[in-house]
């Protein structure tokens, strides 16, 4: 059992007060670690206690916990509140969870993204949680005069075992909200958890299966009404006029105009991506009303010019460039090509890797390419807005509400506190709906049109109008010995518009001569966070890589990472790596083991890759076997070192959606372009994976130790790309560099 300090929130993490009907509420910060000195507190700013979760124990003895981070399937709506009341010690069938509004006096980091919700909020609601147990255990040591020694809690109850006396939190919560916070409580051995590592089912499970409101597209209003957007036919155009003589005119259309998401000279955050700045926007009674019109508007447009502009990510500074002009896919990867054939920016050296390679014995030499990817949410962008002079309400799905908030304040010249943001539950995210240019477009019409509106993204608006997952490139060489040791190892890596390298990830740390070099090209596509970011190219390129090194030297390929894992464990080069070798390489030996790994049946084909990201370790090892000359992926093992797994079952649902999401996406994913003109605009010709080449089975393990949770929505996704490129050549002697795989003349053979 642990002690935690209480300190920094005797002022501002908790702070307790009497509910009006009796009763007990502790409000706490689910951010603000535990782990923090009281010095390090009282140099803080103010607003980093901002109260953003509560915890309210009713006189009848159930348990509201507010989960404040939107829901987006990843289920933290349930594994969050799941924290909380292990510490309490409530029994979970007396728990009721509710999703909190965005309220910036109350809450921070309203978020979801980079596999951070759990991994963030876990000391913060353990202590929470810790904290109102010991304060109920107080109140209860005071009514019955014994030692709080001596009282003990079990599924919501107090008790005193030698006088044989007992009472429900709720009997004593209103006595127990009069209680001092502690100085610092005892937190629960891992051991001794009961709700955490137990699978519970998700909290909204019952009102998703039959059909109740949840989703932005669920939202109505009386007298609301429909809006829509026309936006440039291609990047790189903007708008010059706007003919709407027939769409004006059209029954049930109210008005016909356009909007500028953000004004002239405004100095946009890191998430205030936008597409196209200005819109054409058409207003009607109902959908269908709209969408005919909005076929019969007719637009011209002009080319952009070339900008710079400033944009602040979270305090720093930096310049974005814009450049004018249509921009093609040929064209992307020919300005690629070039790219890596110049000397790029040195960001690791390690050793002397010119001199490695001059004495090396083999070299081998390889160049991986990725396109841009849509993000294709099964619910498109939509959000309902009523505005007026004074206030703002706003409902809808987004992944970071408070920090569009403060762009929408911005816009709207309306200070935050007259902006109600209330989030729904997401239809899909990974990303796309961290940049909710949409929402500030549904605000200014709502405003204009002084009535409540619901914006509506088509499916052709939302791929169209996109915030696409960057294009990528990179270049791998590596030198053998004599002997089959890696002496050399040089990456050069870059993309359109921004760069995927992670230069202090393996196997940087494992080899004795390593180097990591960047580049970029600016681009006018609009791109951003992609389900995990970066990595989901990287680990594709490097794990491909690798296992044709290890055919090279002769090696068996997990042996090989193997024992580069080993060096970089006993004796690392270099003092930034930014992994634990010893965990890389327990997800390798167990994925080994529950794969059965060299034991595989004739006609089954078997790749193997595994990552590190977003502070969590994922290894899997994917069966694919070849039918008329298609890979038809039959088993994937997978094994996970997220630390502590709060919902087992929801953990394993997680892995199971990544792995059949990279799958699709290395073998389908593809968003094209043609002088600035998206060449895919629905599901009808951008390719997803069916339901028949889902993997037939998907077997998922997870490292048992007791490390505090390091997060899990993304590290599953990035390695599957390699198993199937790994798995690929296997079946067909053929190695895939360029993504999708599966658009590569002759698979066989």
């Amino acid at each position: 059992m642990s002690l935690a300090k209480t300190k920094i929130g005797r002022r501002s993490f908790i702070k307790t007060t009497s509910l009006a009907g009796g009763g007990m509420l502790l409000s706490f910060n689910w951010l603000i670690s535990c782990k923090l000195t009281p010095e390090e507190i009282s140099t803080l700013p103010k607003e980093w206690f901002k109260l953003n979760g509560f915890l309210k124990i009713g006189d009848n003895g159930l348990v509201t916990i507010m989960s404040p981070n939107p829901e987006g399937g990843q289920n933290v709506k349930t594994s969050m509140p799941m924290i909380v009341a292990d510490e309490l010690d409530i029994d979970w069938n007396d728990v009721i969870v509710e999703q909190a509004p965005l309220n910036t006096d109350l809450y921070s980091f309203q978020f979801i993204g980079g596999s951070q919700a759990i991994r963030r909020g876990w000391p913060g609601l353990r202590m929470a949680g810790a904290t109102a147990r010991q304060m109920l255990r107080k109140a209860a040591a005071q009514a019955w005069q014994v030692p709080v020694e001596e009282i003990t809690t079990n599924a919501g109850k107090l008790l005193h075992e030698s006088s044989g006396k007992s009472v429900g939190y709720g009997e004593m919560a209103s006595a127990a909200a009069q209680i001092e916070v502690p100085e610092e409580v005892e937190l629960k051995d891992v051991n001794n958890f009961k709700i955490i590592g137990t699978s519970r089912k998700n909290v909204d499970g019952p009102k998703i299966v039959t059909g109740q409101p949840l989703f932005g597209m669920d939202t109505h209003r009386e007298g609301m009404l429909i809006a829509m957007i026309v936006h440039p036919p291609a990047f790189g155009l903007k708008l010059k006029s706007v003919d709407d003589s027939v769409a004006r005119n059209m029954p049930g259309i109210k008005d016909v105009f356009t909007v500028k998401v953000f004004n002239d000279g405004y100095e946009k955050t890191f998430f205030d991506t936008r597409t196209f700045n200005e819109v054409a926007v058409i207003v009607g009674n109902s959908t269908w009303e709209v969408m005919n019109a909005k076929k019969a508007l007719k637009i011209e447009c002009e080319p952009i010019e070339s900008s710079t502009e400033s944009r602040d990510r979270f305090g720093r500074k930096y310049k974005e460039t814009t450049p004018a002009g249509l921009e093609s896919t040929n064209d992307h990867y020919a300005q690629m090509e070039a790219m890596a054939a110049k000397p790029g920016e040195l960001r690791r050296k390690d050793g002397d890797p010119d001199a490695a390679f001059k004495r090396a014995a083999k070299i081998v030499e390889s160049t991986f390419t990725a396109p841009f990817l849509a993000h294709n949410c099964m619910e498109p962008m939509n959000f309902f807005a009523d505005v007026n002079d004074t206030k703002a309400e706003l409902i809808g799905p987004l992944q970071k509400p408070e920090l569009t908030e403060q762009a929408l304040s911005s816009r709207l010249g309306m200070p935050v506190e007259n902006i109600d943001i209330k989030m729904t539950r997401l239809g899909g995210g990974y990303g796309r709906r961290s940049y909710a240019h949409w929402l500030i477009e549904a605000a200014l019409i709502s405003k204009k049109m002084n009535a409540p509106v619901k914006l509506i993204y088509t499916r052709e608006d939302d791929m169209t109008d996109g915030i696409y997952r960057p294009a990528y490139h990179a270049k791998f060489r590596a030198g053998l010995d004599s002997e089959n040791n890696l002496i050399a190892f040089h990456v050069k890596a870059g993309g359109i518009p921004e760069s995927p390298l992670a230069a202090n990830r393996f196997p940087a740390g494992a080899v004795e001569n390593y180097l990591a070099e960047d580049w970029t090209i600016d681009s006018n596509l609009t791109v951003g966070s992609f389900r995990a970011p970066r990595s989901n190219f990287m680990a594709s390129a490097e794990q491909s890589f690798l296992d044709e090194v290890a055919e090279a030297a002769g090696k068996d390929p997990i042996d090989f990472r193997l024992e580069l894992l080993d060096r970089a464990n006993k004796n690392p080069v270099g003092e930034n790596n930014d992994y634990e070798a010893e965990r890389y390489a327990e997800v390798i030996k167990l994925v080994k083991e529950k794969s059965n790994w060299g034991k595989s049946d004739p006609g089954i084909h078997r790749g193997v890759s595994a990552y590190f990201c977003h502070n969590s370790y994922a290894a899997q090892v994917l069966d694919i076997v070849i039918e008329n000359g298609m890979p038809l992926v039959q088993k994937v093992t997978c094994a996970i070192d997220c630390g502590i797994v709060v919902n087992p079952d929801s953990a394993v649902n997680m892995v199971e959606g990544g792995i059949v999401d990279g799958i699709g996406n290395a073998l389908y994913g593809e968003l094209t372009f043609n002088e600035g003109i998206p060449q895919k605009n629905n599901f009808d010709r951008y390719r997803m994976i069916r339901m028949s080449e889902s993997p037939k089975e998907i077997d998922v393990h997870f490292i048992k130790n007791e490390i505090d949770p390091t997060g899990l929505g993304e590290p599953m996704f990035p390695p599957i790309f390699a198993a199937v490129a790994n798995a690929l050549f296997k079946a067909t002697g053929k190695r895939h560099y360029n993504q999708p795989f599966i658009t590569e003349k002759a698979l066989v053979g």
